[in-house]
């Protein structure tokens, strides 16, 4: 090796700081390329909690194919676009009880120094070389890497220390990851003799486990099924029986192909919860010839929006930009990649049926801040994104904030100090977040059948925004200013 003798300067490339969404948590749901991984079945469900996409591609490993591993969309999103911690992911295998079916094969003496694995997807932690009776061992005898397109690469150590033999025959034992994932394992199970729940039963023990609250719930690609979507939305309305999320859901695009089936695509998987966010279709993103979800791009375009709006949720994702100047989303299309195009009309006609969508005006923006209860309920709280993510915002802060009150005299000091500091709390909101919010205890709610059964009631007024959707300026010719001008020109 060449000697050097002096000052270098070297540079590694860029690396976003990372924006962090406080306690509360995307959680995404879906398949990972955990074959990488030395500790494969102990990833496939379990909710973990990850604060950078590098620290996700260390856990879960990596592989751009977003459509048969989408937890990579989120890894890819918060990376290259929206920067936001904490992201929970949930890996869950291709059904709710997977096998694994050993497959064999050997490497004829002469043995070369590296050997690729037709199979795609070969499990690291399920895969052993045997040369006769001699046990091969990793970091030792061979080394393991993958390529992107996912073949398992050997390659075999010579040398002091190594027990591999050049001219013995390798005997290879291994089995391969099924990226076939059903609809069954996304949703899951919850064991209630056992215990142990999969799929989106883990959202519930986000919290006790991890201390973050799961606000944005999403399982890109999966949730184009009305059973996915439902089971997300159900969980988002009511998580441990006190917490409320909002689940961003994919509309299929494979027979909804133009803007004019997207109302029946709606009415046919029933995404009609006040608690999900409906969005049609696929994009396209920059360096990646795969296929994203736009539930994905719109789950984290929302955490990070609310993280740099002093982490509440008052401001609709919509027209934010996701994509410009050939950077982030480049395009719309179908699942099957056709590239589609949207007007301005045509994209508020998708949102006229509570669904949201990608526009292309001065840059790739998020478009709708309809739920999906819109437009069969008239109920503000429920049909405007943010105004029900902020409803979400408080009862979740609300429970939070006060738990420690709980079990505490019910006297009036309680009482007051609950009301005291819960109204100082909200000012501190007004008038950027909402116009006003205000907590006030009633004895008319309080009789006292309830106060011996230690049950009191609050009631809480807030007004948060609606998302400016509409925005008119009425233009007319005005005569009289013309002939005023005209009248002072002189010859």
């Amino acid at each position: 090796m060449p000697i050097k003798h002096g000052i270098y300067v070297s540079e590694d490339t860029t690396v976003m700081p990372n924006t962090r969404t406080g306690q509360d948590a995307i959680v995404v749901i879906g398949s990972a390329p955990i074959y990488q991984m030395d500790n494969f079945e102990d990833l496939l469900n379990n909710p973990i909690l990850c604060r950078s996409s590098a620290e996700a591609k260390e856990t879960f490993g990596y592989n751009p194919d977003f459509q048969k591993f989408t937890l990579c969309q989120m890894m890819w999103i918060t990376e290259n676009l929206f920067p936001i911690s904490p992201v929970v992911y949930i890996a869950v295998p291709n059904v709710l009880a997977p096998t694994y079916a050993p497959k064999t094969a050997s490497i004829n003496n002469p043995v070369p120094e590296t050997y690729t694995f037709s199979d795609l997807y070969v499990i690291k932690s399920k895969t052993t070389f045997k040369q006769g009776s001699t046990d091969l061992v990793e970091n030792r005898d061979y080394t393991i890497e993958y390529n992107e397109a996912g073949n398992m690469i050997v390659t075999f150590i010579t040398g002091t220390g190594s027990s591999f033999d050049a001219s013995a025959n390798v005997a290879i034992s291994y089995c391969v990851q099924d990226v076939n994932t059903t609809d069954a394992a996304i949703i899951g199970e919850y064991n209630s003799q056992t215990g142990v729940a999969k799929g989106a039963e883990l959202i519930q023990f986000v919290y006790p486990r991890l201390g973050v609250v799961p606000t944005i719930l999403c399982a890109p690609k999966y949730s184009k099924s009305s059973a996915v979507g439902a089971a997300l939305y159900a969980k988002a309305a009511n998580i441990n029986g006190v917490f409320k999320a909002f689940a961003v859901l994919d509309l299929e695009s494979t027979t909804t192909r133009t803007y004019t089936g997207v109302s029946a695509a709606k009415e046919t998987a029933g995404y009609t919860s006040p608690y999900c966010y409906p969005v049609w279709p696929c994009v396209k993103v920059s360096g990646s010839d795969s296929i994203m979800n736009l539930s994905a791009i719109a789950a984290a375009l929302m955490a990070y929006t609310d993280a740099n709006n002093d982490g509440v949720p008052s401001r609709s994702p919509s027209n934010r930009i996701v994509g410009r100047g050939g950077s982030g989303v480049v395009a719309t299309c179908l699942e099957d990649g056709t590239e589609i195009v949207l007007t301005q009309d045509q994209a508020t006609t998708v949102n006229s049926y509570g669904v949201n969508t990608a526009l292309n005006m001065n840059g790739w923006r998020l478009f709708g801040s309809y739920t999906g209860a819109y437009p069969y309920s008239s109920e503000v709280k429920d049909v405007w994104a943010p105004v029900r993510r902020m409803f979400n915002w408080q009862g979740n802060n609300f429970i939070q904030i006060y738990f420690d009150k709980v079990d505490d005299p019910l006297n009036a000091v309680l009482i007051e100090s609950i009301v005291d500091a819960e109204n100082v709390r909200c000012a501190a909101f007004a008038p950027d977040h909402w116009a006003g919010a205000e907590i006030n205890y009633y004895a008319t709610d309080n009789p006292t059948a309830n106060l011996l059964a230690g049950k009191i009631i609050f009631r809480q007024r807030i007004a948060p925004y609606t998302p400016a959707q509409e925005i008119d300026n009425i233009l007319s010719y005005d005569v009289t200013m013309l002939t005023e001008v005209m009248n002072t020109i002189t010859a």
